[in-house]
């Protein structure tokens, strides 16, 4: 694909439970260093879980105190991951009118939503803080993402739960095709760890309710794998129209071929391997890719025994069982919003670098799970294209397709 079809990704910026930036992220995950830890804290000791994947660094404290106090959690990491995408991209001189942000999300501003609601039912009205509403707002993290870089090209929060990221890089890559944008800040965030949410997933026996070993608790394809593990974080790429990345000399990381989104319409919280696997094909189909040029696959892979059994499923359907195989939530636990982003981001580094981060954890693989998962150590190679699934309650499938 050429001409205005083409999107190249010049610049990525995270924060994970595992990193405070894009490559410490990267690194700790080929070291398989995990982030999940116990929750020690006083608001966790009457919970049915007790380990979550924290953030590696307070966004809070990386913020001038002004200016921490008037945006969500969320808010935060949005604005710190795109502004390091936006520097890693190398502060591209783009007219605002052609510039624009996508950042997805599952819950929004829940925090703020919950405290103030808190603030309320203890104090009263008049307590509320006057920031409440725009920290709460789902569009709130591409609101302050596109007022912190000037993106005047229109700022989009595609909401789908968990695939919330991959959709808005599939969007900003629909934005470029079409010749709305030159540039476009595209990504996802999640802060939701708090003690209703918490209790809420632990309800539906999604959470696992493992403690004696923290790190050991996510365990995506393992036979002993006993559900999720929440975690937070961000992930954001900058994705350009390759002829305009070309003519200002950008460096690239590779290219976002292809992308689709499909939907089950089937059960609201149940895997699909049908609605899976069409999502991939057609992903494959939009970046001119054949199953067999797929060499490295992120899987959604989120530690849950339905969940992982599904996509197993639906990557043999679509693609076969050759590729390696990665599930990094072993390592950071499920960010909801964020994953799909920076599932992603280690997809596109798989390709650039020539390595696979192992997935944590695995000691035993579920027999029903017939892929060739890195395990044990990472993985070296050369491959030419990568696959990166990110699937959410409410049945959003979400595949990218990524070539060097």
């Amino acid at each position: 694909m050429s001409g205005n079809g083409q999107v190249v990704v010049t610049g990525m910026g995270a924060m994970t439970p595992v990193g405070a930036d894009a490559p410490s992220s990267w690194s700790a995950l080929l070291a398989g260093k995990s982030g999940v830890r116990l929750l020690d804290e006083e608001w966790a000791a009457d919970l049915p879980v007790h380990v979550a994947a924290v953030l590696a660094e307070d966004p809070a404290a990386l913020l001038p105190r002004t200016e921490a106090r008037k945006l969500d959690r969320g808010q935060q990491l949005a604005v710190l991951t795109a502004r390091q995408a936006w520097q890693d991209a190398g502060a591209p001189d783009v007219e605002p009118e052609r510039l624009a942000v996508v950042i997805g999300t599952g819950t929004g501003g829940i925090l703020t939503t919950l405290g103030q609601n808190a603030v309320f039912e203890r104090s009263g009205a008049r307590r509320l803080s006057p920031f409440a509403v725009p920290m709460l707002m789902p569009n709130g993290p591409a609101a302050c993402v596109s007022m912190d870089l000037g993106a005047k090209g229109g700022a989009r929060t595609p909401v789908s739960a968990c695939a919330s990221g991959a959709e808005a890089l599939a969007m900003g890559q629909d934005l470029i095709r079409a010749g709305r944008a030159d540039v476009v800040i595209a990504g996802g965030v999640e802060a939701a760890l708090h003690p209703f949410t918490i209790a809420a997933f632990a309800q539906m026996k999604a959470l696992s309710t493992a403690s004696e070993n923290p790190e050991a608790v996510s365990r995506p394809f393992d036979v002993a794998r006993s559900g999720f593990v929440m975690g937070e974080g961000a992930g954001v790429m900058v994705l350009e129209r390759a002829e305009w990345a070309r003519a200002r000399g950008a460096r690239t990381y590779g290219s976002l071929a292809g992308s689709a989104v499909s939907s089950s319409a089937h059960h609201i919280t149940a895997s699909d391997a049908e609605g899976q696997a069409r999502a991939m094909e057609m992903a494959l189909r939009d970046g001119g890719v054949s199953p067999q040029d797929i060499g490295v696959v992120h899987a959604h892979a989120t530690s849950t025994e339905s969940g992982d059994v599904a996509e197993a499923d639906a990557i043999r359907r679509a693609i076969g069982g050759h590729a390696a195989v990665t599930a990094t939530k072993s390592m950071t636990g499920h960010m909801f919003g964020a994953s799909g982003a920076v599932g992603a981001m280690v997809s596109l580094l798989a390709l650039t670098e020539g390595v696979v981060p192992a997935t944590l954890n695995l000691e035993q693989q579920d027999p029903r799970v017939d892929l060739d998962v890195v395990r044990g150590a990472s993985r070296t190679g050369q491959w030419s294209a990568a696959l990166a699934n990110s699937f959410g309650f409410g049945g959003h499938n979400v595949s990218l397709v990524f070539t060097k």
